[in-house]
Parts: structure tokens; C-alpha cells; sequence
């Protein structure tokens, strides 16, 4: 009897110190609305980023040269990412271009080991390619697995090779780019895009589960999940979208949109979205009851299908 009461005065001493820490921390994340963590340092890191041809993944990288960070540009397309390397170098910033196909694993370990050659241990892992666009979603579809091989399984292939670097190097910073399919699915007139909502919500539970992990090993590597809403894109595929609430949605520039992404990978946030004010309109769409998410959705669609 003893025992037993022991044991409930155990249980009931645990679960208040546990909802005293989530009080805590639940006023500490409302203080930081208000009044953000400082911004930390980038000078001499060493930046992969995957996808620096065109659209974020180039304005990633021409930003991360402002800020003192030698880039390694790989894309698969030689002659896109030798035209933001040339205007990188032209900013006097140190780039090298790299052409890889980062749905191949071997080309890939190859092409992580010639950039530590070159520019030393990657310390910043930025994937922002298969993340889809307005033009993409409503024109194409996709095949399965040239979906999940780009937007899914390269991050494996990555992480087996730029790990490392960061654990020699006692840092590091992996950041996602997933598109709003990784908070909420949905459709449109156009068609049901599964392969392509499929990936992006298994990019974000690949996210959770590094994180996770990462944190259970006391690792110093931080892991970011960037939401990327569809209409995000440059204004020459803005025909492509219709906008229900235009006050709300439009267009943003990819520089504008770069310059968001580091703002929160700089203040370290584990989960952010671009637009930061629409991350808590797809977590209530998971709160909600299916109906009143669909309703919602409704009232919110873009005209793409991960509206």
C-alpha cells in the first residue's frame, strides 16, 4: 500500500513539473514572437547548397556569399549554376561550382569529397531541390519515383556524406526546403498531385526524426524545416495562380523569399515557413476537424494544388 502511494506521489510530482516546463516554455516561444533571438554569425562556414541553379536555391547561394560563407553551388544543370557561380564571383564572393545528380548516392559522396578538398568540411547543408512550383503542379505530373529519388531520397545520401563533415568539424546546420504539403495536402481544380504531397510530407517527418535524433546524441547539429508556400515564385508564373484573398497571397521575389529563409536559419529556428504567418494557419488545419480544415482550405485556395 506504501509502495503504491509512493508511486502516485512520483507520478503526480512529475507530471506538475512537467506542465510547469511546458508553461515555461509555451511563454518563452510568445516573448520570442516579439522580441526574436539575436542573429548568429555565418563568416567562414562552408555551405552545400543543392539546387543553386535557379530560383531560392540561387539566391541562397548569392546571399551566403554576402555574408562571408564559402559556397559550394551543386546543381544538375552545369550551365545554370555556372552563371550564379560567375555572379557570385563577381559580388567577390568565394564559390565553386558542382554538377551532380543527388539522386545518385555515389555521385554524390564523390562530389561532397571534392568540395572538402577545395573549400574544407561543409558545416551548412541547404536542399532546395524538388521543391515544387505553381507551373510545375498544375502543367506536369510526375513519376513516382523520380519524385521521391529528388525530393526524398537524396537527403539520405547527403546527410550519409556531410555528416561527418559537421561532426569533425564540431558544427553544422542542415536546412529542409518543403513545400506547405508538408503541413497540409489538397486539391484543386487542376488535379491531385500525390507523388509530389507524399514527398513533401516525408521530408518534413524526415526533419522530426533527424531532429530527434540529433538531439538525443548531444550533437551541436541543427536542423531547420522551412515551409515554402507554392506561390512563392518569380511573377513568370503568376498566370498560373489564382488569388482568393490577394491581400494575403501574392507573389513573392525568390531573393526576398532567400532572405526570410536565412533571417530564420541565422536565429537557428527549428520550424519556420515563407511566409512566417502561415506556419500557424497549417497547424490549425491539422487541429481542425477534417471538414472545417477542407472548408478552410477552400477559402484560402490559390488556385495550386498544396493550397
Amino acid at each position: 500500500m506504501l509502495l503504491k502511494i509512493y508511486s502516485v506521489c512520483v507520478l503526480i510530482l512529475d507530471l506538475v513539473m512537467l506542465f510547469v516546463a511546458i508553461a515555461g516554455t509555451v511563454l518563452i516561444s510568445m516573448y520570442r514572437l516579439f522580441k526574436p533571438p539575436s542573429l548568429k554569425s555565418l563568416h567562414n562556414e562552408v555551405a552545400m547548397v543543392i539546387g543553386a541553379g535557379r530560383g531560392v536555391g540561387r539566391e541562397l547561394a548569392l546571399q551566403l556569399c554576402q555574408f562571408g560563407v564559402a559556397v559550394a553551388c551543386v546543381d544538375n544543370n552545369a550551365e545554370t549554376c555556372t552563371a550564379t557561380v560567375q555572379y557570385a564571383q563577381r559580388l567577390h564572393g568565394i564559390c565553386r561550382r558542382y554538377q551532380c545528380d543527388v539522386r545518385d548516392k555515389y555521385a554524390v559522396a564523390h562530389t561532397v569529397n571534392l568540395i572538402r578538398d577545395e573549400l574544407g568540411d561543409i558545416t551548412m547543408l541547404f536542399h532546395c531541390c524538388g521543391l515544387p512550383s505553381p507551373r510545375a503542379l498544375v502543367q506536369e505530373t510526375s513519376a513516382v519515383k523520380d519524385v521521391m529519388d529528388l525530393s526524398v531520397n537524396s537527403h539520405f545520401w547527403l546527410l550519409d556524406s556531410v555528416l561527418p563533415c559537421m561532426q569533425r568539424a564540431g558544427k553544422g546546420h542542415i536546412v529542409m526546403l518543403s513545400s506547405v504539403a508538408g503541413l497540409s495536402n489538397g486539391t484543386s481544380s487542376g488535379g491531385t498531385r500525390v507523388p509530389l504531397s507524399t514527398a513533401q510530407f516525408a521530408v518534413q517527418g524526415l526533419a522530426e526524426s533527424l531532429h530527434m535524433e540529433l538531439r538525443h546524441s548531444n550533437s551541436n547539429v541543427i536542423v531547420s524545416l522551412v515551409h515554402i508556400y507554392p506561390f512563392i515564385v518569380g511573377m513568370e508564373a503568376a498566370k498560373d495562380i489564382r488569388f482568393r484573398i490577394p491581400s494575403y497571397f501574392g507573389t513573392m521575389p525568390a531573393a526576398e523569399a532567400a532572405r526570410q529563409i536565412l533571417d530564420g536559419v541565422r536565429r537557428n529556428y527549428i520550424e519556420f515557413s515563407v511566409p512566417g504567418y502561415l506556419l500557424y494557419v497549417g497547424h490549425i488545419l491539422r487541429i481542425l476537424p477534417k471538414k472545417a480544415s477542407f472548408m478552410l482550405r477552400d477559402l484560402l485556395d490559390s488556385g495550386v494544388d498544396f493550397a
